[in-house]
């Protein structure tokens, strides 16, 4: 059994194999979910709209962050809902070397990265 199906399954609660595995659902029941080939190169930026908060000191510049009303700093994001550090023409991090640890943790095509695409 591959390794995507395995993850499909345990995604929908059933367990592959041993001694609490699911009889009802064998390895014909699981539509493998195709892996997205996701690069620096072919990303859409997509986690570049979400509401990042800078947990530790990575040396962000401040004139890209915003204060919430809860005191947190988050990086700041533009009127098009885009962070303040994303460059518009390459969908690059300009700030890359100093972002935020939540930035720095999220793997390009990670589970969590290709949720964020789809």
């Amino acid at each position: 059994m591959t390794t995507m199906i395995a993850d499909a399954r345990r995604s929908c609660g059933h367990v592959a194999s041993g001694a609490d595995a699911d009889p009802a659902c064998s390895e014909d029941d699981v539509d493998p979910i195709p892996a997205a080939p996701v690069t620096c190169e072919t990303c859409a930026a997509c986690c570049c709209r979400l509401e990042v908060w800078c947990l530790t000191d990575t040396g962000v510049p401040g004139h890209l962050t915003v204060m919430d009303n809860f005191g947190r700093t988050l990086m700041d994001r533009l009127d098009d809902g885009w962070c303040a550090a994303l460059d518009r023409d390459t969908l690059l991090c300009r700030i890359y070397a100093q972002r935020p640890l939540v930035c720095r943790e999220l793997a390009v095509g990670s589970p969590e990265c290709l949720a964020e695409r789809s």
